[in-house]
């Protein structure tokens, strides 16, 4: 088996590489970041147990997973624009779909891995043949090589024409710290767990996170260019789309310890494939990127699981790829018509009701 090089240390790229290491396969994963701590990794994640799970699973990783979950997570909460509480579900402890912070995941995944693996600050500036040339002016000649390196890969050109489109969908977040002490009117509104206000168009959605800390998503489907003509980093001016909505509500805008963050959303074309190219594959975003549903993550740990599972299954390298991508395609299809829902409930027309019968 040749040694495997991954471009890319997010979650499905070091997943790979952890199964590869427990079939006894080498690899390396080049990552443009210059440290694990070079840059904040994002909020949580719910980790399902019909895909994420499987991959920790593969990656004998459950129980350092279990002893980062954060308990009480997984409580719902659905509200009117003027803060009726219209669904209320506590976390029983019967879920399947724990929640972890991202960071704290891929840290687990970086901590199993053998040192040296992940060889930090080396961004790709492109790739040909199986050439991957770094910003630095230094190549390396991969024997198989594997695109994790998410939207913009620099991989996929070496597959498919795709490039990643404008969803329609941005989200800005904000963050408020200590909020039980500091913001105890919108902890109280948030709950324990998560919290969705949809409406028409918008909406505002929460999650309670390690540390009091709630992450909030104030969601617009608009144009890009909409965007263009409004000041995305004022709290002020974003909460003015959300004129008659309750205060608890705008607060987790106007009350923001930081600075909004402007998340536009991209995908790539609905059942995105490729002809078979000796030698390269893609997984996660490289490969099937969609708007963010939940599935996104999880969808990418079970790409690497099941592409290291098939490389230490056959002896034959292009048939592993071969199945693996073909599962991948139906698989990713699946799971975004299976999203759908979850999407139309939030974004389309006749919220929040779409999204309380969805939950029914």
């Amino acid at each position: 088996m040749p040694k495997v090089t991954i471009i890319g240390a997010g979650l499905g790229g070091l997943t790979l590489a952890r199964v590869l290491h427990v079939h006894g396969i080498p690899s390396v994963v080049y990552e443009a970041e210059e440290s694990p701590d070079a840059r904040s990794q994002g909020g949580m994640l719910d980790i399902h147990d019909y895909n994420g799970q499987l991959a920790l699973q593969a990656a004998g990783l459950m129980d350092e997973f279990h002893a980062q979950v954060l308990e009480g997570r997984q409580a719902l909460r659905v509200l009117d624009t003027d803060g009726t509480v219209l669904l209320d579900k506590p976390d029983d402890g019967t879920g399947g779909r724990p929640e972890i912070q991202r960071a704290d995941l891929r840290q687990i995944l970086l901590d199993s891995l053998p040192a040296g693996t992940v060889r930090w600050g080396h961004k790709v500036t492109g790739v040909e043949g199986r050439t991957v040339t770094f910003a630095d002016g230094n190549t390396h000649e991969a024997e198989l090589l594997v695109g994790a390196d998410g939207a913009w890969s620099r991989v996929r050109p070496l597959l498919s024409d795709a490039t990643p489109e404008y969803a329609g969908v941005t989200f800005i977040e904000t963050y408020l710290h200590h909020a039980d002490t500091a913001h105890p009117t919108i902890a109280r509104t948030v709950g324990g767990g998560s919290m969705f206000a949809p409406a028409q168009g918008k909406g505002i959605f929460a999650h309670r996170e390690r540390g009091d800390t709630l992450h909030a998503y104030v969601e617009f489907t608009r144009p890009l260019e909409w965007f263009e003509n409004i000041d995305v980093t004022d709290p002020a001016r974003i909460a003015a789309e959300f004129g008659g909505w309750a205060p608890e509500l705008t607060a987790l805008i106007t009350e923001s310890d930081t600075t909004p963050i402007f998340r536009p959303h991209y995908t790539l074309p609905r059942g995105h494939r490729w002809d078979r190219v000796p030698g390269v594959t893609l997984l996660g975003d490289a490969a099937h990127l969609t708007v963010a549903n939940g599935e996104g993550a999880n969808l990418a740990m079970l790409d690497g699981a099941e592409l290291a599972r098939l490389l230490a299954a056959h002896t034959d390298v292009e048939a592993a790829l071969h199945e693996y991508e073909e599962a991948m395609f139906v698989r990713a299809v699946e799971t975004v018509e299976d999203a759908d829902g979850i999407t139309e409930s939030l974004f389309g027309d006749e919220p929040p009701q779409k999204l309380l019968d969805l939950l029914a």
